[in-house]
């Protein structure tokens, strides 16, 4: 009797671990697929057999969502039922449940392609080659992490295309396009949303329209549109809304108003002064992030850090690593990773040129206007110029 009452609480106990973890359907679906053979080209094993020996799978699973991302790659070599696990995405799903973020940075500063850097790992890894025309290959790009998915529009020989880097199935594939294309445009990401907003359509157009992707269906939704016109500007997530700053409604007119989208009341709102600091037409869009929901901005002309207060004014905090003022802040990127702010800028020394990553966490404060950088990577022979980066974390 008492080993029945002992069998009956294990059995509910892995139960419950199950449902939390995969729920039922998940569950139910899982333990069926185990009874299948699974043959991996060398030899043949019941696919019922333990991912990781001695461990039953729900506590298999959840010991590899902990694991590097790095290691993913290795791990989907093993054996055909690894290779599946790693393919399905449901690793990822099962780090976003547990809260497990790694953030990795993309970005492309050559013409052999974009690379992936783990500053955990300290390891560079390269990405396919985008399958496109030379079109788009060699004209200017913008790009965005959302989810597991890096966005590259540009364009191509007729239009603007978009194409799509699935970081589960580490190729890339075209996106569907946006219902009004554009092209400097501003934009932020939020989970596995993201939002685009103003922009030029292929005529030159300067658009006030805004559009939301979703990255789960990989479908655009059309939004309404900004109170004002705007191209060349930025755009990020703060306090769950999405704002837009910076840009210009022409070749001469600057804005320094800034808009808040609020996703629940799917209304804008105008907010005088929020960037006092002028666009040029020679200038890059506002080099912005936010940081545990404080936004920070670099000002070109004197290379400084500045952090927004939220009653609409900006105050300087210190020194970027590197210069921008020497290129109007083309060729430099300006992130948030994590807790922390990344800056990625090239670097020319006695050596020859290299792009250096540097990192700084703004709860540590600063030092007599001095903030502390630390160098987090350093890709050499490279270059000095960015052309585009993005921070994923998953």
């Amino acid at each position: 009797m008492a080993s029945e009452t002992k069998k009956s609480k294990k059995e509910f106990f892995n139960k419950s671990c199950n449902d939390y973890l995969f729920g039922e359907e998940d569950e139910k679906g899982r333990r069926m697929g185990l009874e299948e053979e699974v043959d991996d080209g060398h030899c043949k094993f019941r696919s019922s057999d333990s991912l990781l020996p001695g461990l039953h799978d729900d506590v298999a699973l959840t010991c590899l969502a902990w694991a590097s991302r790095s290691d993913y790659v290795s791990l989907s070599c093993l054996n055909a039922r690894f290779n599946s696990l790693v393919k399905s995405g449901d690793l990822y799903d099962l780090r976003r449940r547990l809260g497990v973020v790694e953030h990795w940075v993309y970005m492309v500063c050559d013409p052999r392609g974009w690379e992936a850097f783990d500053p955990f790992r300290n390891k560079w890894f390269r990405l396919p080659k985008i399958p496109c025309d030379d079109c788009f290959n060699y004209a200017d790009k913008e790009s965005l992490a959302v989810g597991s998915e890096l966005l590259v529009f540009g364009r191509e020989l007729f239009d603007f295309a978009i194409w799509k880097y699935s970081l589960v199935q580490n190729n890339w594939e075209k996106c569907e396009g946006m219902n009004h294309r554009r092209c400097l445009f501003g934009s932020g990401s939020l989970g596995s949303i993201s939002i685009v907003a103003g922009g030029s359509d292929k005529n030159g157009n300067v658009l006030k329209s805004a559009e939301l992707y979703d990255s789960l269906t990989g479908r655009w939704e059309i939004l309404p549109s900004m109170h004002s016109p705007r191209r060349l500007c930025s755009g990020f997530f703060m306090d769950g809304k999405f704002y837009v700053i910076g840009g210009m409604t022409n070749p001469t007119d600057s804005l320094t108003c800034g808009e808040e989208f609020d996703l629940q009341t799917r209304k804008w709102r105008k907010i005088e002064g929020m960037y006092p600091n002028v666009n040029r037409a020679a200038q890059a869009p506002p080099l912005v992030a936010v940081v545990n929901n404080q936004l920070y901005a670099v000002e070109y002309l004197t290379n400084m850090i500045k952090k927004y207060d939220k009653r609409n004014s900006w105050e300087v905090l210190g020194r970027l690593p590197v210069r921008a003022d020497s290129s109007n802040g083309w060729g430099l990127a300006f992130k948030a990773r994590g807790e922390e702010l990344l800056v990625v800028g090239g670097n020319r020394g006695p050596e020859g040129e290299a792009i250096i990553l540097s990192s700084w966490a703004p709860k540590s404060g600063s030092k007599d206007g001095t903030l502390d950088w630390k160098v987090i990577g350093l890709k050499e022979h490279s270059g000095v110029f960015v052309y585009n980066c993005a921070v994923m974390g998953c």
